[in-house]
C-alpha cells in the first residue's frame, strides 16, 4: 500500500496531491467529470459495485471513457483509493482494462477507465437480452484465454505481482470483437471474508471464493486459479456460480459428480451453443476448470499452466477438421496417458516440450511436485 511521505491526512491534501507512483494517470477535475457524464445522469449509469457507481462518459476530446464515483459511505474510502490508483497506473496489459486518469478532492473520489462497449461478461451468458446472440463456443474459449492471460499478467509478468481481489463474471468487460479484459482490478489485503449471508463483499464473492479463503480471510494467487475455474465452468454452461433456483450450492458442487461421467459431459454445456462445440476440446476444457477448483490449494495448477494448457487445447481442436460435434466422441489420447502434437517440425516438438515442461514443473518455494496437467484434465 502507498504510504505519504509525511505525516500529513491524505483526506486534507490540496487538489494538486499526486500519489507516488501515478503520473501516468491523468488528474481530472471534479467538474471535467460532472461534464464527460453529463452530470452523473441516470441514463448513463452503466452499473453498481462494492466502491460505487460506474457512468459512461465523454471527455472534450471525443474519448468515451466510463467513470467509477467511489460511494462516501465506503469504509476505509481513501485506502481504496489510493491503492487502486497506485496499483492500476503501472499495470498496462491486453487483458487488463486501462486506467485513464482520476479526480481527488475533498469531497469527490472518482476513477476513469477506457469505455467497454460489449458490456460485462455476466450479459452475455445470462438472462440474455433477445437483442444479443448467444456466444459461440470459440467466443468463449477466446474469452476464457484472454482471461486467464490477463491474471498470468497480474501474478507473474507484471512489476509488482497482484493478486485480482474479486475476480468473477462481471468483472470481465468485453471490448469489439469479444476481446477480454479484466475490470475492478483491487488490492487483495481490503476486505472481509466471503459469505453466504453477502452474497457481494469489498473482496470476494460468494460462490467465486476458494474454500481456503472463506475459512482464512487470506487471499493468494491460488484463491485466483478457483474463481477462473469457476468462471470457465460459467463460460461450458451458462449458469451462474450461484443459480439458487437449481441449488443454493455453489454450481460446482452439484455439477462435479458429473465430470466423473464422459458420457454425461454434455450435460454441463449451455443449450444455446446449440450442440456446436468440438467434443473432444470440450471434455479438456471441463478438465481444466475440475482442476481449477480442486478444494486443496497445493493441487491446482498455477495460472501459467492454465494459459499453456487452454493453448493447447485451442491449437488442437480449433480446427474445422477435427471439430466433431457428436457427444458420443471418445476424448483426445493424451487425456489418457502422455501428451502428444499431431503436427510435424521441429518447431511444433520445442512447443511440444515447453508444454510438457511447463506442465511437470516443481514448485521451489514449497519442494512439492506439480501433477502433470495432462493427466488431471482427464475427467474420469
Amino acid at each position: 500500500m502507498w504510504e505519504s511521505q509525511d505525516n500529513t491526512d491524505t483526506r486534507t491534501r490540496p487538489e494538486s496531491w499526486s500519489p507516488n507512483g501515478i503520473k501516468r494517470a491523468k488528474v481530472f477535475s471534479f467538474k471535467d467529470l460532472a461534464t464527460a457524464t453529463k452530470d452523473f445522469r441516470s441514463k448513463l449509469l452503466l452499473g453498481r459495485g462494492g466502491f460505487g457507481s460506474v457512468y459512461k462518459g465523454q471527455l472534450k476530446n471525443g474519448q468515451d471513457v466510463a467513470v467509477r464515483v467511489l460511494d462516501k459511505n465506503t469504509q476505509q474510502r481513501d485506502e481504496d483509493f489510493v491503492a487502486e490508483v497506485e496499483m492500476l497506473s503501472p499495470l498496462h496489459h491486453q487483458n487488463l482494462v486501462t486506467l485513464i486518469g482520476y479526480c481527488c478532492e475533498p469531497d469527490h473520489w472518482l476513477l476513469v477507465y477506457e469505455y467497454m462497449p460489449l458490456g460485462s461478461l455476466e450479459n452475455h451468458l445470462f438472462d440474455l437480452h433477445p437483442s444479443r446472440e448467444p456466444l459461440d463456443w470459440n467466443t468463449r474459449m477466446k474469452i476464457a484465454s484472454g482471461v486467464a492471460k490477463g491474471l498470468e499478467y497480474l501474478h507473474i509478468l507484471g512489476d509488482r505481482p497482484a493478486i485480482f481481489g474479486d475476480f468473477k463474471s462481471s468483472n470481465i468487460l468485453l471490448g469489439e470483437g469479444y476481446h477480454p479484459k479484466l475490470s475492478d482490478i483491487r488490492m487483495a489485503n481490503f476486505g472481509r471474508l466471503c459469505n453466504s449471508s453477502d452474497a457481494s463483499t469489498s473482496v470476494g464473492t460468494y460462490g467465486y471464493c476458494a474454500p481456503e479463503y472463506v475459512v482464512t480471510g487470506h487471499l493468494t494467487p491460488e484463491c485466483n486459479v478457483y474463481a477462473f475455474g469457476m468462471v470457465l465452468l460459467e463460460l461450458i454452461s451458462g449458469v451462474k456460480a450461484i443459480d439458487k433456483s437449481r441449488s443454493p450450492e455453489p454450481y460446482h458442487k452439484w455439477a462435479q459428480p458429473i465430470f466423473k461421467d464422459s458420457s454425461e459431459l454434455y450435460r454441463l454445456v449451455d443449450p444455446l451453443l446449440d450442440g456446436s462445440y468440438p467434443v473432444a476440446w470440450l471434455h479438456g476444457v471441463i478438465g481444466v476448470a475440475d482442476m481449477c477448483l480442486h478444494e486443496d490449494a497445493d493441487r491446482r495448477p498455477v495460472i501459467r499452466e492454465v494459459v499453456s494448457a487452454l493453448t493447447y487445447l485451442e491449437s488442437e481442436y480449433n480446427d474445422p477438421e477435427k471439430q466433431c460435434n457428436r457427444r458420443g466422441s471418445k476424448p483426445p489420447t493424451f487425456f489418457y496417458s502422455s501428451l502428444r502434437i499431431k503436427e510435424s517440425g521441429l518447431e511444433k516438438e520445442q512447443k511440444k516440450q515447453e508444454f510438457q515442461g511447463g506442465i511437470c514443473r516443481y514448485a521451489a518455494d514449497t519442494g512439492k511436485r506439480i501433477v502433470r496437467i495432462h493427466n488431471r484434465m482427464r475427467p474420469f
